[in-house]
């Protein structure tokens, strides 16, 4: 359980982010969690000077989906920087297991094939509650945090 706010960051230690392209892949499964995730994400890069037509959206069905999506926009070596907004919650079969497995491997596969940083915000938790408390509820929310990531490591490519 995440014990800190997921939103809170030193504002002054970001890099300039207005001339980078960043391409934000979307599960549409649990939408109430993701668009929250990609709300936070969208406000946080424009926050730091990402021009809205410097960010493109794509919607994949589910989470397990989010390594094709994001490897079609690496692919274009047109963006800086990828995220993968998804949320899986654990049910009552191993299928939790075998997609959190997939699309952390999937991701990571991303990152160590291409040159474009592919960022995973993809919530895993227990119940829903979790994800509510990580995606703008109590927790905060990780799609903050993950555009952050993003703008330092396509300050880092």
């Amino acid at each position: 359980m995440a014990t800190t706010n997921l939103s809170n960051y030193n504002k002054t230690n970001i890099p300039n982010a207005n001339k980078f392209r960043f391409g934000i892949v979307v599960s549409e499964w649990n939408p109430e969690i993701t668009e929250n995730l990609f709300k936070g994400a969208k406000e946080t890069l424009e926050l730091h000077g990402v021009a809205s037509s410097n960010i493109k959206r794509v919607n994949v069905p589910g989470s397990f989906e989010l390594i094709y999506g994001c490897k079609q926009l690496v692919k274009t070596k047109y963006f800086d920087a990828v995220i993968a907004i998804g949320n899986v919650i654990q049910g009552e079969t191993k299928h939790f297991d075998f997609v959190c497995s997939g699309v952390t491997q999937g991701i990571k596969d991303l990152n160590v094939l291409y040159d474009t940083p592919t960022i995973f915000c993809v919530l895993t938790d227990n119940t829903k509650q979790q994800s509510i408390d990580r995606s703008g509820g109590k927790h905060g929310n990780k799609g903050v945090e993950c555009a952050i990531a993003a703008i330092k490591m396509a300050a880092l490519r």
